[in-house]
């Protein structure tokens, strides 16, 4: 069996991007993205079919966002005018502002299954021991932050809040995007209640918000918190380790794994995220059978994790 540092090594062969793909898929999924928003404005369009565009376009915020986190990992349409600007705009209509997601979400891939209070760019993780120390106020906050609304909630909760309200308020200088993707988002959704009545707001555009920030929030947390995840405290903590053990590959359909970039191998994500999703993410799982072996950092009879992975639809 290949060392972690190896298995890096031997992953950075599925890090080369084909650019003409890479332009393919966002503009194959902003096209039907925008179509399917215009639909859901347009008050002839009977009630079902408004329901239904405004589901596959909650669906399509999941790919865009998926796309947008391949360009934030340098993964793909790197030294592009026109996609820097493309993803600058993504980044705050889809509530996570290139600032904050950058800064939060490489903590997280730099301390993932890391035990620790803070949660930066992760749900807080700690052990019994020490969550039996913390103070009342702090044990109920843990539960917050993990309980299961909190993620189903995750447009309130992730998106408007942690990722954009928290991080405004904490850091002004530094997050004026976070405070401008608010005043956006908000001055938007006023206008559409306003000229448009409460039901094309919900339906045009509330909901796909909500479903995707909602599947967004669970799929971070599924990924990172799952039976058998190895979490680590500072000093036994190796990066290798924590991508392949510590991260989950995520059974879904053909339809669901283009909904959302592949993002189900994610273990292939977190031991190389310059692997472009589009393709080179899945053909890499494969050649990493060390996926059913490493778990405590050396080989071990596959187990029932390794045999059933988690499924998503």
């Amino acid at each position: 069996m290949r060392s972690g540092k190896q298995l890096i090594c031997d992953s950075k062969k599925f890090s080369c991007e084909c650019r003409w793909r890479s332009w393919l898929e966002l503009f194959s999924t902003i096209i039907p993205t925008v179509l399917l928003f215009v639909l859901g404005f347009l008050e002839s369009v009977p009630l079902p079919v408004r329901i239904l565009s405004s589901v596959i376009c909650g669906l399509l915020y999941v790919r865009l966002f998926v796309i947008y986190h391949d360009y934030q990992h340098r993964a793909i349409l790197q030294n592009s005018v026109i996609a820097h600007w493309i993803m600058i705009f993504l980044g705050i209509y889809l509530l996570a502002p290139e600032t904050i997601w950058k800064r939060s979400h490489e903590h997280h891939h730099n301390n993932n299954s890391k035990l620790t209070l803070s949660g930066i760019g992760s749900y807080p993780t700690v052990s019994k021991v020490r969550f039996l120390k913390l103070s009342n106020k702090e044990r109920r906050l843990y539960l917050i932050n993990r309980h299961p609304l909190t993620v189903m909630f995750g447009y309130i909760t992730l998106f408007i809040y942690w990722l954009n309200v928290k991080s405004y308020i904490e850091s002004p200088k530094k997050h004026l995007d976070s405070l401008f993707a608010l005043v956006l988002h908000f001055t938007v959704a006023a206008l559409v209640i306003n000229f448009y009545g409460s039901v094309i707001f919900i339906f045009g555009w509330c909901f796909p918000f909500f479903l995707a920030f909602s599947m967004g929030a669970y799929l971070f947390y599924s990924q990172h918190n799952f039976p058998e995840a190895k979490f680590r405290e500072n000093h036994d903590w190796a990066y290798d380790n924590a991508a392949i053990a510590s991260t989950s590959r995520m059974v879904m359909s053909p339809v669901m794994h283009w909904f959302t970039g592949n993002i189900g191998y994610h273990h292939i994500h977190h031991l190389n995220s310059r692997i472009p999703k589009h393709g080179k993410l899945r053909a890499g799982h494969p050649q990493i059978p060390e996926k059913r072996l490493l778990r405590t950092g050396h080989a071990r009879p596959s187990t029932p994790w390794s045999r059933q992975p988690l499924a998503f639809w």
